[in-house]
C-alpha cells in the first residue's frame, strides 16, 4: 500500500526534485504554463525554473488543450497514464472533451529485458523461469506500464500466461504520487474551482487503487473470487490461476485460446452466434454488479475473449469494482423511478447516490429530472441506449453540484462499455430490457421475511447500543465542561486567496527591507575604506552591492512575471 504523507511543506518533495522538474518541463512543453503560474509552484521550486523553455513548439500549440493533456500523461509514464485513465471515467471532475481524449490513452510501452525477467523470478520464487517451466518465451506477448506478459508451458503441457511486474515500478509510482499529492494540495489552496472536488482525496483514492493494481496477489485473489461467483455458470470461463507459482510481482494463469470480442468478422466467419454473445456478455456484467456487487471494472473488447460454444471469457482482473447491497438498492430505486416516471421519488433518489459539493436547488434539480424524463420516457424501448441516458444523468447532477460516489463511476463505466461492445456484436441489443429483471429482483429482495427480520434485529441492536452508551458519553461531556476543556471548532472558508496575497506582500516587503539594508551597509563600508581593498575599493562593500543587484533583479523579474507591479 502506497503511503502519502501529509505534505504541509515542500521539504519531502525536494527529495524528488529532478522528477518534479521533469514534470514541469513536460507541462511547459505542452503549453500548461498558465496552470503552473496559478499554482505558484515557483515559490517552492524557483531554482532552475527560469532555465525551462516555457513556449510550446508551433506544431504542439496547434493541438487542442485536451489533446495536449493526453500527450502530457503519455510522456510522463505509468503513474500519469493510470491517472488519466481514472479521470476519463469521472465526468464530474473534467469536461466531456477531456473525457473523450483521455479515454484514448495508450498503456503500451517498450518491454523490459529478458535478464530482468529472470532476475525477478529468482528474487520472487528462488528459481529462474526455465527451471520452473518446460518452455518459457523470453519475448513478451504484450507490455504495459505495470508489467508484461510472457507465454509459457508447464511440465504437464498446459499453456500458461505469465505476468511479470516491471522492475522498479513501485519506486517510480511512489515518487510520482508524492509529487501529485503536493500538486493536489496547491490546487486546493489556489484553485477555487477545484476545492469542492477535494483533489487530495482523489490522489489518496488513486494511490489505494494503484496499490491494489500493482500487487499481483490482489489480482490473483480477484480471479479466485470471480471464479467462485460463476463456478456453476457454463456461459462464462475464468482463467485458472496457479497460486503456488504466483507472488506480488509474478502471476501465472491459464493461457486463453479464444477470439477477441472486437473481431466481429472473424467470429461471424467461424459460426459464432453474435446476438447470443452480446446478450450473454451484458447479462454476465449485470449479474456481477446487481447480484454479487463485485464486478470487472474494465470490460473493454481487449479484455473479453470468446471461446467455442459462445462462452465469454474475461481477462485482466487488476481493476475490480465493489458495490454494497445498500448502494445497489439505492441505484436500482433511482433507475426504476426514472423508467417508471416517478417524479416524486427522483430528487430523493438522486441525493441518496450522490455527494453534495455545494448548495442544492432541490426545485431546480426536480425540474431538470422531469425534463430528462420527458426526453426518454415516451420513446420505444429499442430506441433507448443506457449509455446515453446515464451520460445525460451525469451531466445533470454535475450541473447541480452533485457527484456520484466513486464506486458508482466504475459501475457506470462497466455498463456503458459492455453496452458499446454488445451493440458492436448485435445492433439490436437492449441493455435496459436486460437490466430490468436484475433490478426488480433487488427491489423484491427487500421484502423477504428473512431480510426484514435481519434488518429489524440490526436496527434494534444499534438502538440498544446507543442507549447503553448514552450515560457514559454524557458523563464524558460534563467532565470536559467541568474541567474547562470543552472546545467548539470553527472552520473559515474562502480566505485562502487573501492569505496567499498577504503572504506574497509580506515576503516582498521583507525582501525589500533586506535589500535596502544591504545597499546602505555596503555604502557605509565603501566610504569607510575598510580593507581588504581592490583598486582602492573595499571588497566586502563591492560584494554587498553585487548581491544587492542580483536580489533586486530577481525581485523585479518575479513581479514582472506575475504581471503585478
Amino acid at each position: 500500500m502506497f503511503s502519502i504523507r501529509k505534505l504541509g511543506a515542500i521539504g519531502r518533495t525536494y527529495r524528488h526534485l529532478n522528477r518534479y522538474h521533469r514534470i514541469l518541463r513536460v507541462l511547459f512543453k505542452y503549453g500548461f504554463n498558465d496552470l503552473i503560474d496559478r499554482l505558484h509552484i515557483d515559490q517552492y521550486l524557483e531554482s532552475g525554473l527560469q532555465m525551462i523553455n516555457r513556449k510550446p513548439r508551433e506544431q504542439i500549440a496547434r493541438l487542442s488543450r485536451p489533446e495536449r493533456l493526453r500527450l502530457v500523461f503519455e510522456e510522463l509514464g505509468p503513474t500519469f497514464i493510470k491517472l488519466g485513465q481514472l479521470l476519463s471515467t469521472r465526468p464530474d471532475l473534467i469536461p466531456a472533451d477531456f473525457l473523450d481524449e483521455l479515454s484514448k490513452l495508450q498503456d503500451e510501452i517498450p518491454p523490459f529485458a529478458a535478464d530482468e525477467v529472470r532476475a525477478i523470478f529468482r528474487e520472487e520464487l528462488g528459481r529462474y523461469p526455465e527451471e520452473i517451466f518446460q518452455y518459457f518465451d523470453s519475448e513478451p506477448l504484450a507490455a504495459a506500464s505495470i508489467g508484461q506478459v510472457h507465454r509459457a508451458r508447464m511440465d504437464n503441457g498446459v499453456q500458461v500466461a505469465v505476468k511479470v511486474q516491471r522492475p522498479g515500478i513501485e519506486n517510480v509510482i511512489a515518487v510520482d504520487l508524492e509529487i501529485l499529492a503536493h500538486i493536489a494540495k496547491l490546487m486546493e489552496q489556489y484553485l477555487e474551482e477545484a476545492q469542492g472536488h477535494q483533489p487530495m482525496a482523489i490522489v489518496h483514492e488513486f494511490a489505494r487503487s494503484l496499490s491494489r493494481e500493482i500487487d499481483f496477489s490482489v489480482e490473483l485473489a480477484n480471479m479466485q473470487r470471480f471464479a467462485r461467483q460463476f463456478e456453476h455458470n457454463p456461459a462464462i470461463s475464468v482463467p485458472r490461476v496457479y497460486p503456488e507459482l504466483s507472488t506480488e510481482r509474478v502471476l501465472v494463469m491459464e493461457y486463453v485460446l479464444g477470439i477477441k470480442s472486437s473481431r466481429v468478422d472473424e467470429l461471424r466467419g467461424q459460426g459464432y452466434d453474435l446476438a447470443l454473445i452480446a446478450e450473454r456478455g451484458a447479462n454476465l456484467v449485470m449479474e456481477q454488479i446487481f447480484v454479487h456487487g463485485f464486478f470487472h471494472a474494465d470490460p473493454h473488447p481487449g479484455n473479453v475473449f470468446i471461446l467455442p460454444g459462445n462462452v465469454v471469457c474475461f481477462i485482466d482482473f487488476g481493476q475490480m469494482g465493489r458495490l454494497s447491497l445498500k448502494d445497489r438498492e439505492d441505484f436500482t430505486d433511482l433507475v426504476l423511478d426514472l423508467v417508471a416516471g416517478n417524479e416524486q421519488n427522483l430528487v430523493a433518489g438522486v441525493l441518496k447516490v450522490t455527494v453534495q459539493l455545494g448548495e442544492i436547488d432541490r426545485e431546480g434539480l426536480g425540474r431538470d429530472l422531469v425534463g430528462l424524463l420527458d426526453m426518454y420516457l415516451y420513446r420505444p424501448l429499442d430506441q433507448l441506449q443506457a449509455g446515453k441516458i446515464l451520460q445525460d444523468l451525469l451531466d445533470l447532477i454535475s450541473r447541480h453540484k452533485l457527484s456520484f460516489k466513486p464506486s458508482f463511476y466504475q459501475m457506470l463505466k462497466a455498463l456503458t462499455t459492455v453496452e458499446g461492445l454488445g451493440l458492436m456484436l448485435d445492433p439490436k441489443l437492449e441493455l435496459i430490457r436486460l437490466a430490468e429483471p436484475f433490478m426488480r429482483k433487488i427491489r423484491l429482495g427487500r421484502l423477504r421475511p428473512g431480510r426484514l427480520l435481519a434488518e429489524f434485529s440490526a436496527t434494534g441492536a444499534s438502538y440498544l447500543d446507543l442507549f447503553r452508551d448514552l450515560p457514559e458519553e454524557a458523563r464524558s461531556i460534563l467532565h470536559l465542561l467541568r474541567a474547562g476543556r470543552f472546545r467548539l471548532e470553527f472552520e473559515h472558508r474562502g480566505l485562502k486567496s487573501l492569505t496567499v496575497a498577504l503572504d506574497r506582500v509580506s515576503n516582498r516587503i521583507s525582501f525589500a527591507i533586506v535589500l535596502a539594508a544591504l545597499i546602505i551597509g555596503s555604502s557605509l563600508i565603501l566610504h569607510s575604506g575598510l580593507p581588504p581593498l581592490w583598486h582602492g575599493i573595499p571588497i566586502i562593500g563591492l560584494i554587498g552591492f553585487i548581491v544587492a543587484g542580483l536580489m533586486g533583479i530577481r525581485l523585479l523579474f518575479s513581479i514582472l512575471r506575475h504581471s503585478r507591479m
